[in-house]
């Protein structure tokens, strides 16, 4: 037997298949709730820096900088 022979014969027999510990669709299913529950906590945080404008103005009036409208 030739060595590239021998080779792909050790190369078949060494093959060996993992399963997945569950169906493949549902790594989809689960990495899309996750991602639509990073979005729900970001959406969370919209307009918090308006929340706080008046500090944010006084901080610029404490700290000489202009106001911004």
């Amino acid at each position: 037997m030739s060595v590239l022979a021998t080779i792909a014969v050790a190369a078949e027999e060494a093959h060996h298949l993992n399963e997945l510990w569950m169906p493949a669709p549902l790594f989809g299913v689960v990495m899309f709730a996750f991602f639509v529950a990073c979005a729900a906590v970001t959406f969370s945080f919209r307009d918090v820096a308006n929340r706080h404008a008046e500090k944010a103005e006084a901080y610029a009036r404490e700290h000489g900088a202009q106001q911004h409208h």
